[in-house]
């Protein structure tokens, strides 16, 4: 589980494509400094498992679906990434539950800057939309931010200067690919409306 707290800009240092996935080796000295074989690490949003560490960089593996359904098909080599370590137990939850778990891909649509934010207008998939709402949560290439507007079709996000410098967010522009994963908790509750199972009087569980 992540916060969408981006911890490093990281890098990507090579890519080896293989029969139906690819191997990624990506710079990110701090996510790296306490990882080993079998840790997760998120990669512009997607929970990535580490295959190995060595001066500062780690390697991992991305199967074709994962390549298919989320942007990291397009990284190439000198690709910057928004690199974060799963939150410990007992951490701060300083933005929102994150899955690592990517729900579809938007892109830029527009950039509006201001004196001290910008506003950035995102694409957004028709069969996500009904989980996006204004002021609501939203995970976009990893980062958890909070919806300006939430229309049909696409969503605005206002970056601070601290996102626009820390993360990829800051360099991306118009026709660009983002990951984006929705609020976990907004997929649940549809599932237990779905269900007529009212979420805030639901049947205690017995033995």
């Amino acid at each position: 589980m992540f916060t969408g707290i981006v911890e490093e800009l990281g890098e990507v240092t090579a890519v080896e494509q293989l029969d139906d996935a690819s191997r990624f080796r990506l710079r990110g000295p701090v996510v790296t400094d306490d990882a080993k074989h079998g840790d997760s690490i998120a990669v512009n949003g997607v929970c990535l498992t580490v295959v190995e560490t060595a001066d500062g960089e780690f390697t991992a593996d991305v199967m074709a679906e994962t390549l298919k359904r989320s942007s990291l098909g397009a990284l190439t080599v000198g690709s910057r990434v928004n690199l974060e370590r799963p939150m410990a137990l007992g951490g701060r939850l300083g933005g929102h539950l994150v899955q690592g778990h990517v729900d579809g891909t938007g892109s830029i649509v527009s950039r509006t800057p201001s004196e001290h934010w910008e506003l950035v207008k995102v694409s957004l998939p028709a069969e996500l939309s009904r989980y996006v709402v204004e002021k609501g949560s939203i995970t976009v290439d990893g980062v958890s931010l909070t919806v300006v507007e939430a229309a049909a079709d696409h969503f605005t996000i206002s970056l601070i200067p601290t996102t626009l410098a820390l993360t990829t967010l800051g360099i991306k522009q118009p026709g660009d690919p983002v990951n984006l994963e929705v609020d976990v908790l907004a997929k649940y509750v549809e599932r237990l409306l779905g269900a007529g199972v009212d979420p805030l009087h639901a049947p205690e569980a017995t033995e």
